[in-house]
């Protein structure tokens, strides 16, 4: 059997299995917001929910998942089969194919056992030591999410930039770390896009305020 079909019948096995149980929907109040742009209105009744940090928002979004969990519930075992499943077509010891720039060659590389990639590079011939330029999952360790995104490596080869998000919102804190000492320098960026362009003079880069 074809395995996108597989994954869809599996998908409604969970729900026609839980058709049968009584449990009480979640309801958003309604809050009518006018948006106008470009000589044009529409009235958006959730909008109250765009905030992350009201506490009635939370609220709502906390029984939400408890409404989940107990129309689930029955599918936990199934769940936890398809998961396995899953995760078992997938190479957890894998790496990027190398490719070559500005006299290094980069590869990105998981470990068996570890969820996040470890970031390396090697100078010049694929034979040279391995130097670990980031290692996401010792990065990670303290927090229930995070993303490391927008690699860029100075001209010079000496220093790194990326950016980090920590509560999956896509909101980035770049970050800069000194290659040749390990060390991270002490200045950030907050609440910025991920991505940056270092200047010829390896001294200066540019990057993009979303907000």
């Amino acid at each position: 059997m074809d395995k996108q079909y597989l994954v869809i019948i599996s998908f409604l096995f969970i729900f026609s299995s839980c058709t049968d149980m009584k449990t009480t929907l979640p309801t958003p109040k309604k809050e009518d917001k006018l948006l106008k742009i470009h000589g044009d209105t529409r009235v958006d009744p959730y909008y109250w929910l765009n905030n992350r940090e009201n506490p009635e928002v939370i609220s709502y979004l906390e029984e939400e998942n408890k409404y989940s969990q107990s129309v689930l519930k029955s599918t936990k075992k199934f769940q936890k089969e398809l998961f396995d499943e899953m995760k078992g077509r997938i190479k957890e010891d894998d790496s990027s194919v190398p490719y070559l720039l500005n006299g290094y060659w980069y590869i990105t590389r998981y470990e068996k056992g570890k969820e996040y990639p470890i970031y390396t590079r090697k100078f010049m011939s694929l034979d040279s030591k391995e130097e670990i330029m980031l290692d996401v999952n010792e990065m990670a360790k303290d927090y229930e999410y995070y993303q490391v995104s927008g690699l860029s490596v100075s001209p010079d080869n000496k220093k790194i930039s990326f950016g980090v998000d920590t509560l999956s919102r896509r909101i980035y804190t770049i970050n800069v770390k000194n290659l040749e000492t390990g060390k991270m320098l002490s200045d950030e960026i907050k609440g910025v896009n991920s991505y940056t362009a270092w200047s010829s003079d390896s001294k200066t880069f540019f990057l993009h305020r979303e907000r």
